[in-house]
């Protein structure tokens, strides 16, 4: 438990005054051009992500959609795709089940459908969200897929194919579980990546009201699937790995679960107190979000209330779908955005590095939309100029609402929000190209450097269409990219924290496992160095404990960084190829 002590101290701090300093604002006229493009189709992204009905919705089964993942699977330097996939209520005869499908990049803009020869043919179902992490520290990373059902724990075996290796694991459950999103995590420091798995709602076909038959079965007049009020809630899981290439299960030791029942979405792990320990931060739908604080000895509390982050600064409940962490004002604290349902705005919880956040959403500039329903969401510096930006995932869950009049859409465009420097945000979809307005029923996002050029490029995983493939053609900054891999830490470097110290300012970034909405962005890290020629200072604090300090590193090359032995030259190299489309 946390100590009390600590409890009041956090309390106490939360009220001092604070002194921030930020620099100069940038006016809107001088926000440089954005070009966002969808690639998809010349890329190669051809999967129909078939989830529930597109016309109407019985089940709220059929609403929550796929996450996205970027990884580099087979270790070339190239981020890969994964897409995990969905079903129908009616399902499909035997073999022609919709599948979840891994991309591999071919280094020239362009991507191959490699999910049968790679072994991720056999999993066919409602699936969810997907993670991934070095789990048995072989250097290759893993996948874990979420369900309705039964989630499934992909080996990689480092030849380019995948075993499911789920029992044997000892993560198989009996009981048919609702998960939603994942993430590895070295919460104990043990050196091996535990696997944290939130869960939504304890569904069954058979329990549930029809649509219009309860007070959660309408929305604003119409009869809609019901749920999630009104049904029952259930409680998250952390398996702890053994180190052997097994897990146990610690949901009740470690913490982890509820009394009562929430509906969890999508975890969120990051040293949101700099103590050098993972925390895990959940959004929740309709119920209190969770912060799990890390205790230290295998064990969390959660913190939710205390710190801030469990409500809106009104103090009420919200429908959390997505989160991201980032440095938006560049102090060295990690800050939360969250995505909300219809009718309410972003949530945007400013860290005060002493334990407490404030929501800050309306004074940042994050409050003027509110008829769209959010889901995956990224802090994403698009241009490289080190002040990363929002971008925003929309969609509705009911397709009824399309042609009432309701002031809203079942397909809804995206949201793109520029970093103003000045712990404000403007909203520049208007002026990013004409793709992101073009309306989709959008779920999972997942952020990467696809092409190796600098430029990082945002997959979209749509609902009953192909997925997108968003590319900044406008110009960028400079950059530098770091590949970590963990000696004494896990492999994956999963907890890594990395510190850019830059003209006077510091920006804190993290390696991660899950995030956005029930997705994996690239593990690689990446600090935007505007017009600077050198990254003048990066410090990493391994969970181990061990530090690095990297010093002048020259912009446009990507590192890798070796646990204690800090940049490996004959692995660092210069911008790679540029796409083909």
């Amino acid at each position: 438990m946390l100590a009390l002590p600590v409890v009041l101290g956090l309390a106490l701090l939360a009220q001092r005054p604070r002194q921030r300093r930020h620099p100069k604002p940038l006016p809107v006229s001088q926000i440089p051009p954005v070009d966002f493009v969808n690639i998809a189709k010349p890329a190669g992204l051809m999967m129909l992500d078939v989830y529930g009905g597109d016309k109407k919705k019985d089940y709220i089964i059929e609403t929550t959609g796929n996450g996205a993942v970027v990884f580099d699977y087979n270790n070339d330097g190239w981020p890969d795709i994964y897409l995990p996939n969905g079903s129908t209520v009616q399902g499909f005869p035997k073999g022609q089940a919709p599948i979840g499908r891994l991309y591999r990049n071919n280094r020239n803009g362009t991507f191959t459908d490699v999910t049968k020869q790679a072994g991720l043919w056999g999993h066919p179902g409602w699936g969810q969200g997907a993670c991934v992490g070095d789990y048995n520290n072989d250097g290759y990373l893993d996948l874990y897929v979420t369900y309705w059902g039964h989630n499934v724990l992909y080996r990689n075996n480092g030849n380019g194919t995948f075993t499911d290796v789920t029992k044997q694991a000892g993560l198989y459950t009996q009981k048919k579980h609702w998960s939603t999103g994942c993430a590895f995590t070295d919460y104990n420091h043990s050196g091996y990546a535990s696997i944290f798995v939130a869960r939504y709602v304890d569904f069954h076909y058979h329990r549930v009201p029809k649509p219009g038959q309860g007070p959660w079965c309408q929305w604003k007049g119409i009869p809609v699937m019901c749920g999630p009020r009104g049904l029952p809630g259930t409680t998250n899981a952390l398996y702890r790995n053994n180190g052997n290439g097994t897990f146990t299960n610690v949901t009740k030791a470690a913490g982890v679960n509820h009394p009562h029942g929430y509906y969890g979405f999508t975890p969120l792990t990051g040293d949101y107190t700099h103590d050098g320990w993972d925390d895990i931060y959940v959004s929740d739908d309709s119920t209190p979000n969770i912060l799990y604080h890390n205790n230290r000895n295998g064990t969390f509390t959660d913190v939710a209330t205390m710190a801030g982050v469990a409500f809106n600064g009104d103090g009420a409940e919200q429908a959390g779908m997505g989160v991201s962490a980032g440095d938006y004002l560049r102090n060295g604290n990690l800050d939360i955005v969250k995505t909300n349902f219809s009718d309410d705005t972003p949530t945007l919880y400013r860290n005060e590095s002493d334990g407490a956040f404030d929501d800050v959403t309306y004074q940042a500039g994050l409050g003027n939309v509110t008829k769209w329903l959010g889901w995956g969401v990224a802090f994403l510096d698009y241009d490289n100029s080190g002040w990363p930006g929002i971008f925003i995932n929309n969609g509705m869950v009911y397709p009824e609402v399309d042609g009432k009049g309701l002031g809203t859409t079942y397909r809804q465009p995206k949201e793109l929000y520029y970093n103003l420097h000045d712990g404000k945000f403007a909203n520049i979809t208007a002026r990013a190209g004409s793709t992101l307005a073009h309306p989709m029923s959008a779920r999972g996002l997942a952020v990467g450097d696809l092409f190796n050029d600098g430029h990082l490029e945002v997959v979209v995983n749509n609902m009953n269409q192909r997925p997108s493939l968003y590319e900044n053609l406008g110009p960028v900054g400079n950059f530098v990219n770091l590949h970590l891999i963990g000696v004494k830490s896990n492999r994956a470097a999963l907890g890594a924290e990395l510190m850019l110290y830059q003209d006077g300012l510091k920006t804190m970034k993290e390696v991660r496992s899950g995030g956005s909405f029930i997705s994996q962005s690239d593990l690689r890290i990446q600090f935007g160095l505007g017009k600077d020629k050198t990254a003048r200072k990066i410090v990493i604090h391994w969970p181990s404990g061990i530090v690095d300090t990297l010093r002048n590193l020259p912009a446009n090359r990507f590192y890798t960084i070796y646990e204690g032995k800090g940049v490996i030259p004959s692995l660092t190299r210069g911008i790679g190829l540029k796409p083909l489309h």
